[in-house]
């Protein structure tokens, strides 16, 4: 295979991984630490705060934490395409963690990255001379933990670090590591890989940089270090290392520790009983403290003040505005003009769409539709990222036929999900059932989006045509050069897909890709299949549910809308994008 980046493109037989990769992004949210109690329903983790009566009387409680189920279900599902394709897993290794901010995944392929077999062994020829060494795919792991960028959430937290040994220590995960031959089958330890190694030199890096080691314990990562430095065996070097953290050390049974036995001066988080409102400000501003800092010393008859939350206020990111956004509201903060303006610029950086899962939480409706700005702003930033590289054209169309009937309700709610993150002027909209209807939202928002979707009942026939038809007959053209992405929402079935297909030749339209957003009440059809199948573009599909999750939204309309870059491949751009991201190394 091709090692330019500018031409690399997976051949016709390694599609199959490239199709499961695509369908892991497509199909799986990959949450799998949870920090509040859930239910398992059949495998699946509900939080258990909102189960309904039928899942609370199946499903069976779970502490927060790991959920296995979905931890061992993805890694199988990496573990697979890595058997099937190696190089496409290094690949997407490197791509989850520098081109995506889905955490879980980053820890899953970096576990997996770390133990499987590729570790740069040499491959002797028959003459027992070294010809030559095996690909080192572990140390793209290692790169994965050791990569720094000032500020930058693309990286692994101290946390993040210690779930990759948490998931490769899971007996299910070990044995999958064992069967694929990643480990001694006779051993009881499960296979780490280089983990150890690689833990112990992050820690060192912290180490011979006290001022990052202090910098994580503002962070609230204390007890996680500690659980580290012990789970790696790492050994310190300098007695910095155990002051900073304020970890008293005791004389190990054999007596061969030497460093922070004595002469520590630890530093201890003092309460702050009997300080006034304004002392605790001042401490706060003096010693530059963290939201996690303080929150557990404050004294239980002052508690969190409009003051001392103003006062924490440069200590939190932008993400933790807009989830603090009903404690802000309560305190009254939204209304000081500095605080508002601070958090609006929050709302414009959101890359997820929990925002919408906020505003149910807050009383002002302004505040409301600013958070629902916040998830349209996430849409756009996927779609701008997904789209910076060529000018992207986009179709929808809306399947509203009388098989609609009971999910099209499910199609308008994904739809006010992600149609918001387009720009009007690239954005074609038609529903059809045998005749189609030209949609267009009077505003760039969800808002606008509910209200065009409003009207749509279902009812009559299904011509998938029709849709394509009555965008042509009222002006849509596609610019030389553009590509054009069609995504369908329904169920796909209705008339022969090569005729669904001849009405995009008729037209004139130069189909790049095509996709399908799953709504189904009943039975399913291949409308859609065969249409790509006939225009020989890629094809891809995605259940509506999957937008229910706030997170899934910007991952997938990316994978959607990265059109091949050579015109007739049936190879999905999204897995382009991937193979053409570059291997992490060991700095």
């Amino acid at each position: 295979m091709s090692t330019n980046p500018n031409t690399q493109l997976l051949p016709e037989s390694q599609r199959g991984p490239a199709e499961k990769l695509l369908d892991l992004v497509l199909s799986g949210s990959a949450h799998l630490w949870h920090n509040r109690p859930g239910l398992d329903v059949g495998g699946t983790w509900v939080a258990a705060a909102h189960a309904t009566p039928a899942q609370r009387a199946v499903g069976k409680p779970v502490k927060p934490g790991l959920f296995v189920p979905a931890a061992v279900k993805l890694y199988r599902q990496l573990l697979d395409i890595h058997q099937l394709n190696s190089e496409l897993m290094a690949h997407f290794a490197s791509y989850a963690l520098t081109q995506t901010d889905w955490r879980d995944l980053k820890v899953a392929t970096c576990a997996l990255m770390l133990v499987q077999q590729h570790a740069g062994q040499p491959v002797r020829g028959d003459d027992g001379q070294v010809a030559f060494h095996d690909d080192d795919y572990r140390s793209i792991g290692e790169a994965m933990v050791l990569h720094y960028e000032r500020k930058s959430t693309r990286m692994l937290t101290p946390k993040a670090v210690l779930r990759v040994a948490e998931l490769l220590e899971l007996p299910d995960i070990a044995s999958l590591n064992r069967q694929a031959g990643f480990g001694d089958p006779a051993s009881r330890k499960p296979p780490m890989g280089r983990w150890k190694r690689v833990a112990s030199r992050w820690l060192a890096a912290r180490e011979s940089n006290l001022s990052m080691l202090q910098g994580l314990m503002k962070a609230g990562y204390k007890e996680t270090l500690k659980k580290l430095a012990r789970k790696a065996g790492y050994k310190p070097l300098t007695q910095g290392f155990f002051e900073v953290l304020g970890w008293k050390q005791k004389q190990a049974e054999g007596g061969h520790r030497t460093v922070g036995l004595s002469g520590l001066t630890l530093v201890k988080r003092e309460r702050f009983d009997g300080l006034s409102e304004a002392e605790i400000c001042e401490w706060i501003d003096s010693e530059r403290l963290s939201y996690k800092e303080v929150v557990g010393r404050l004294p239980k008859d002052v508690g969190m003040t409009p003051a001392i939350m103003a006062a924490l206020l440069p200590s939190l990111s932008d993400r933790d505005l807009r989830l603090m956004t009903p404690t802000l509201e309560e305190l009254g903060l939204l209304a000081e003009p500095t605080v508002r303006a601070r958090w609006e610029k929050a709302v414009q950086t959101a890359t997820d769409q929990r925002a919408l899962n906020i505003a149910k939480n807050v009383r002002s409706e302004v505040l409301r539709q600013k958070l629902e700005e916040a998830s349209d702003n996430a849409a756009r930033q996927a779609v701008a990222e997904a789209t910076a590289e060529t000018d992207v054209r986009v179709m929808f169309l809306i399947d509203k036929s009388g098989s609609m009937d009971g999910a099209i309700e499910n199609s308008k709610e994904a739809l006010a999900r992600i149609l918001a993150g387009f720009p009007m002027e690239k954005l074609h909209i038609a529903a059809f059932d045998t005749m189609g209807t030209v949609l267009r939202p009077k505003a760039s928002n969800r808002t606008a989006v509910q209200h065009m979707l409003a009207g749509l009942k279902a009812s009559g026939g299904t011509t998938h045509a029709a849709g394509v038809h009555a965008l042509h007959r009222d002006g849509m053209r596609v610019p030389e050069g553009a590509k054009l992405v069609v995504i369908v929402v329904g169920d796909e079935a209705g008339e022969a897909g090569d005729q669904f297909a001849r009405a995009f030749r008729d037209v004139g339209f130069p189909v790049a890709a095509m996709a399908l957003l799953v709504s189904v009440a009943g039975g399913r059809g291949n409308t859609v299949r065969t249409c790509a199948s006939q225009l020989r573009v890629p094809f891809s599909e995605v259940n509506v549910d999957q937008f229910a999750d706030p997170y899934q939204v910007p991952r997938v309309l990316k994978a959607l809308l990265d059109a091949p870059t050579l015109p007739g491949a049936s190879q999905s751009g999204w897995v382009e994008r991937v193979m053409r991201t570059p291997l992490l190394k060991v700095a």
